[in-house]
């Protein structure tokens, strides 16, 4: 949808479009008194859609040259089909058809640029026309740099999937690049041409001539075209274009056609004009809805789309015309509903890129600009009475924020901006504009008014049922900015930081030295995630929520305190007691959150690592000179059998580690279970973040409270750091000790990683800001973290158990690599494997990627050729069998284990 003045992209307020850079001029004198902040006598501004589509043009040629090379089967069988073709066509002909189309070509320009001088708005023709011929030039010049770069620097292969031999010559090839399409292309796409059906033709019939010729290649042919695209709009970009924005005096010609009387533009903002008619008429404000405002939103509105349920459909791609209808109906569909709002007066095109809405002026003033004795509890009840009207005919507003609400002088609320309002709005969408208003009344009367007026219009029933919805995410952007500095919020925020239980449980990865980086909240978040992914809700009451849980429906651990099941996060004050006021008036409202997010971009990180990684990898794999999928094949079957049992092991293992962290009786069945669902989830997850989340709900849904639940995963976080370090330190004094050790200089390495540690910590401790960072994030280890293990000191046989499960996670691991090697034919020392094992463990447990996919494989193989003494085959095919049977055969076991445990209520 096109973006409207007053608001930003995702109707959250604000009033420039995001992402647009402009310089605007001062209008025509008489008329209006300028048309932004800009400097005077500039009129070029830089519009987002040329950087997108810049970038959009440098990923295409990436992908075409990266497809030359790979895929040259393909690109040579093409280019093969082709020049069979092209050998049907007489010489002759082929030749005129060549001399034709490049004289069409050159005179392509000249006619365009003769048409755009000569037409209306000579001086605009003429700025556009410099920026084609600029971009033409540095076209041709990008055109030449990849030629002489493919036919100097470029590999061979490459050479020949974007060539062919002349004819003629056997002895040269054509060009890498077609260059002779991509300066007029340039020119064409940079001088704002409108023609598109005879230049295109043009141009189609010179690359076809090329073809049928024999001086291109199709994919010669392809990466001119882009190259021309790519360099139009860096060049629009880099230079700016004349300002597409109607001038004042076509808007009040604009109106004059629409049938209004206007006499006199005034700027009210960017977009914005105060149209004053003859006396006999009232104002208007008008609005336009232009095409760079348009895709400015375009990224941030498909990326919500993606990731958010509630998001509007990604209507920013559509034209100014399709926005300016789409908010029309909206409001008409609202004055039908009863809802006072601003009527509109007049619709009206201006040209392809830009079109306006008119509306009578309203003489009021938004929410934020009222003072603190204005805003009676009558004003309240009446912003909700207009909401009520919206809602009983379904249509959703999607950004109550205070410019959306106003306040004419006699103190009736008009509800305005319905640009990215909805008609036929599903419940969801509802409720997210009742927990929208509710947030945003709130930040100016209270919880306490906001809810009561609330409950006195919409009922107790509906207002309960958008509880789910009261969380940050749901809400507009100004508005989870207004919560950051609410004096609520912040002092819940300053509390929060010093007395949050259990939040350093996600200092350590799952025995990894990752401990140290991962953020303080990753264990709270991850709890969070792993109670609302579960699947074991209980069934909502009626009128609730799908996928929320009522207070009556909360299992006991559920009840207590949860730290990592805010879902306000920081902005928790206001939003804690909007929501204790709805559950005194309705305490059977559902009060867990509603997964809003679709994709979360941990997860779409991790996804892309994973692409990355395999794309790497499987190459890797089939081109090794040693083939490791061969070596596989031939592995030892008794080798293979005990790294099967050593990798099966390794659960009972991790098992044990986490029960005797744990002061409270655990069913040692469901934990070993847990560990294996934790082979699963670990696929959507990066790091030993999935791990820690199954193991604090296991805990919550075996009774104990939240903070005892996180202190018991981060102790057993923390000392599995520990003992991994301490075996760090003893394989390789070990690797030191064995005939040629000495040469590896592994010690030294490790002593000299440490003092870097060290040195760092320094650096951090002697800067005031840096200390009290750590000693904010420190604090929770402190005080749930080292009191938990005090606790477990005064019972040795279960602190001996988790220490020995600890141990015995990275012995069965060790071992089962270790086996991995023997099944090849290999034999490394087992200390060796030990120091490649936790070193490539660590390392992967930093990384950002599903399972530690491409990072942990990547420093496995290198680790194992340099530190084991492996050769290249051999190390990728043991990496690959060891993650075969550590990471993809568990998956299967752990879904089963993990939809067990849900229908059991233990997760």
């Amino acid at each position: 949808m096109a973006i409207v003045t007053g608001r930003t992209d995702d109707g959250t307020g604000g009033s420039e479009p995001a992402g647009a850079t402009r310089r605007t001029g001062t209008g025509i004198p008489g008329t209006t008194r300028g048309r932004g902040p800009a400097a005077p006598g500039t009129d070029r501004i830089r519009q987002p859609v040329a950087l997108i589509r810049l970038l959009t043009g440098l990923c295409a040629i990436a992908v075409t040259l990266l497809l030359a090379d790979y895929a040259r089967a393909t690109t040579g069988g093409i280019a093969a089909d082709v020049a069979e073709a092209a050998a049907l066509v007489p010489r002759p002909l082929a030749g005129l058809a060549g001399v034709l189309s490049t004289g069409a070509v050159l005179l392509l320009p000249v006619g365009l640029a003769a048409r755009r001088v000569l037409g209306p708005d000579r001086r605009r023709a003429l700025q556009q026309v410099s920026d084609g011929l600029l971009a033409a030039v540095l076209a041709y010049g990008a055109t030449l740099a990849l030629d002489l770069w493919a036919d100097g620097l470029a590999p061979g292969s490459l050479i020949t999937a974007l060539t062919q031999g002349l004819p003629g010559d056997a002895s040269g090839h054509t060009e890498p690049v077609y260059g002779y399409l991509a300066p007029v292309l340039a020119f064409m796409t940079a001088s704002g041409s409108r023609e598109r059906r005879l230049p295109w033709t043009v141009l189609t019939l010179s690359g076809l001539a090329g073809l049928a010729a024999g001086y291109a290649t199709p994919t010669a042919l392809l990466l001119g075209l882009l190259i021309g695209w790519t360099v139009a709009h860096g060049t629009l970009y880099a230079v700016g274009t004349p300002d597409p924005r109607p001038r004042p005096a076509e808007i009040l010609r604009a109106l004059q056609e629409s049938g209004l009387r206007p006499v006199e533009v005034d700027p009210a903002g960017p977009d914005h004009y105060r149209i004053r008619q003859t006396e006999d008429r009232p104002d208007l404000d008008v609005q336009l809805l232009d095409r760079q405002a348009v895709t400015a939103a375009a990224v941030r509105r498909a990326w919500r789309r993606l990731r958010l349920r509630t998001a509007p459909h990604p209507r920013a791609l559509r034209s100014p015309r399709t926005g300016l209808e789409h908010e029309a109906l909206v409001t008409y569909a609202a004055v039908a509903a009863g809802v006072r709002t601003r009527r509109i007066a007049a619709t009206a095109g201006l040209g392809p890129d830009t079109a306006l809405i008119a509306y009578e002026h309203l003489a009021g003033r938004p929410l934020d600009r009222l003072a603190d004795e204005e805003i009676t509890d009558e004003l309240l009840s009446d912003a909700w009475r207009q909401l009520a009207r919206l809602q009983r005919r379904e249509i959703a507003h999607r950004a109550l924020v205070p410019s959306s609400l106003l306040v004419d002088p006699a103190g009736a609320v008009h509800l305005v901006d319905f640009a990215d309002g909805d008609i036929a709005a599903s419940e969801l969408v509802l409720h997210c504009d009742i927990a929208q208003l509710l947030t945003t009344l709130a930040l100016r009367a209270g919880a306490a008014r906001s809810v009561r007026t609330a409950v006195s219009v919409l009922g107790p029933a509906a207002v309960g049922a958008a509880l789910p919805l009261l969380q940050p995410i749901a809400l507009a952007r100004t508005t989870r900015q207004a919560l950051k500095h609410h004096p609520t919020t912040a002092a819940a925020a300053s509390a929060a930081a010093s007395t949050a239980p259990g939040t350093a449980t996600a200092a350590a990865s799952t025995t990894t030295a990752s401990a140290a980086s991962t953020t303080t909240g990753t264990a709270t978040a991850a709890a969070s995630t792993a109670s609302t992914a579960s699947g074991s809700m209980p069934r909502p009451r009626a009128g609730a929520v799908p996928g929320a849980t009522t207070t009556a429906d909360r299992s006991p651990a559920e009840s207590a305190p949860a730290g990592g099941d805010d879902p306000a996060g920081p902005a928790g004050g206001l939003l804690e007691e909007i929501r204790a006021e709805v559950l005194r008036t309705r305490p059977q409202a559902p009060v867990r959150p509603v997964r809003l997010e679709r994709l979360r971009p941990r997860t779409l990180l991790a996804v892309v690592g994973g692409v990355v990684a395999g794309w790497l990898l499987i190459p890797q794999l089939f081109a090794a000179e040693d083939n490791p999928i061969a070596a596989v094949a031939d592995a030892d079957p008794w080798w293979l059998l005990l790294a099967l049992a050593a990798a099966g092991l390794s659960h009972v293992a991790s098992a044990m580690g986490f029960v005797g962290f744990v002061p409270e009786r655990l069913d040692f069945r469901n934990v070993v279970l847990a560990q294996l669902a934790g082979a699963f989830v670990k696929l959507v997850s990066p790091g030993g973040v999935g791990g820690i989340a199954l193991n604090t709900r296991l805990l919550q849904q075996a009774g104990i409270p939240t903070a005892q639940a996180l202190s018991s995963v981060g102790v057993g976080q923390l000392l599995g750091l520990v003992l991994h370090l301490l075996q760090l330190g003893g394989f390789v004094y070990l690797l030191d000790l064995e005939p040629g050790g000495s040469e590896l200089d592994a010690l030294p390495a490790v002593v000299g990683g440490l003092a870097v540690a060290a040195t760092l910590l320094c650096v951090v401790l002697a800067i005031p800001p840096a200390r009290r960072w750590l000693a904010v994030r420190l604090r929770p280890l402190t005080t749930e973290v080292l009191p938990r293990l005090l606790d477990l000191l005064r019972n040795p046989a279960r602190l001996t158990v988790g220490l020995a499960g600890q141990l015995l996670v990275s012995i069965c691991l060790i071992c089962c690599l270790y086996c991995c090697t023997r099944a090849l034919g290999r034999a490394p020392s087992f200390a060796s494997v030990a120091v490649v094992f936790l070193v490539g463990n660590a390392a992967g447990n930093v990384a950002p990627t599903p399972g530690g996919a491409g990072v942990v494989d990547g420093a496995l193989i290198t680790l194992l050729q340099q530190t084991a003494s492996m050769e290249k085959g051999g190390a990728l095919a043991a990496v690959a069998l060891f993650r075969l049977l550590t990471l993809i055969l568990p998956v299967l076991p752990g879904w089963a284990a993990l939809a067990w445990l849900q229908r059991r209520r233990a997760l």
